[in-house]
């Protein structure tokens, strides 16, 4: 059960563009001559390559990404949602009694019954298959494709590119602005912190014994960076598989976890054999970060970055609370 949460965890966190079945840009999700350049044009391709046309009349959504239901909530059409992944099922703003669908294989046979206007998915829905989405395309369905945010630049762009795409630009620029005067507030109290003050972290995002963690070049680590963090995997890149000896050896002054399918993630990191003498454990410098915040690459991202922040400079971020 254990290695089943943790593929799917991986496969939410990694950014296979291939799973749109589209060609995708050179890559990132901002590619050159992307249509997030303007927010005020209606985009002719989405962000993994592919062409796109959009509806004259958008009037129902499906939404197989939780990372994207909860920016298509907060441009404030969750009205107009008529189906979501079971990953997205709880979260705010979302109708209930729509269709559900499984996140990584979703019934693509439903789907074109169902008949949105646009289909949102993003790296993780049928992965492994060529064209997945081809049956709705052929049925008129507007099916765009958003693959995983790897940087907080990333996250803006598709937050600009989504409200685009789904004819709401001035809620897109309002969303965005809230989201930069929230970075820029965390970036002015990080500048304030002397380089000797700086404290080392190590992210867990699988509990052991399948130890999971960040490297560079990810968003995560991004948001540790920002608010003054350290993080001891930096050396590496991407979503990495880490052994807790490593973890030990590195020493790290605080531990974060987001992991939230055991049941006291903090006391089982402060039990862990052979981490006594780790420093964040010794002081029990463990904490917990909100798992859809760290885990889903949206506007929602500082509420994670305010809790590391805190946890790690609470007298340079008491203004940011």
């Amino acid at each position: 059960m254990k290695r089943k949460i943790i593929a799917l965890l991986i496969g939410i966190l990694l950014p296979v563009l291939s799973a749109c079945g589209a060609a995708p840009a050179s890559g990132s999700s901002q590619g050159a001559g992307s249509p997030q350049a303007s927010s005020a044009a209606l985009p002719t391709a989405d962000p993994s390559g592919a062409p796109i046309s959009i509806p004259e009349n958008i009037d129902s959504i499906v939404v197989l990404a939780p990372s994207l239901a909860e920016t298509v909530t907060a441009l404030g059409l969750g009205d107009k949602i008529t189906g979501y992944d079971l990953n997205s099922v709880g979260l705010a703003g979302l109708p209930e009694g729509v269709p559900t669908f499984d996140t990584v294989n979703p019934d693509v046979e439903q789907l074109t019954a169902l008949a949105p206007d646009v289909l949102l998915v993003s790296s993780l829905s049928l992965y492994d298959q060529e064209a997945p989405y081809q049956p709705l395309i052929d049925a008129g369905v507007c099916v765009i494709c958003v693959p995983t945010s790897v940087s907080i630049e990333n996250v803006k762009s598709d937050i600009q590119f989504l409200a685009a795409a789904l004819r709401v630009p001035e809620k897109g620029q309002a969303l965005l602005e809230e989201l930069n005067a929230a970075l820029e507030e965390l970036a002015a109290a990080a500048k304030a912190i002397p380089q000797e003050e700086r404290k080392s972290v190590y992210f867990e995002i699988s509990a052991a014994p399948y130890l999971y963690s960040t490297g560079s070049g990810t968003y995560l680590d991004e948001m540790i960076r920002w608010v003054g963090g350290e993080n001891i995997l930096a050396g590496q890149e991407g979503w990495i598989s880490v052994e807790g000896e490593s973890v030990a050896a590195a020493n790290p002054d605080m531990i974060f976890t987001n992991v939230n399918y055991i049941e006291n993630p903090v006391e089982e990191i402060l039990g862990r054999e052979g981490w006594a003498d780790v420093t964040a454990v010794a002081e029990k410098e463990v904490y917990y970060i909100d798992n859809m915040a760290s885990s889903l690459p949206n506007q929602n991202i500082v509420k994670a970055m305010r809790q590391m922040a805190q946890a790690l400079y609470p007298d340079y971020y008491a203004a940011a609370a």
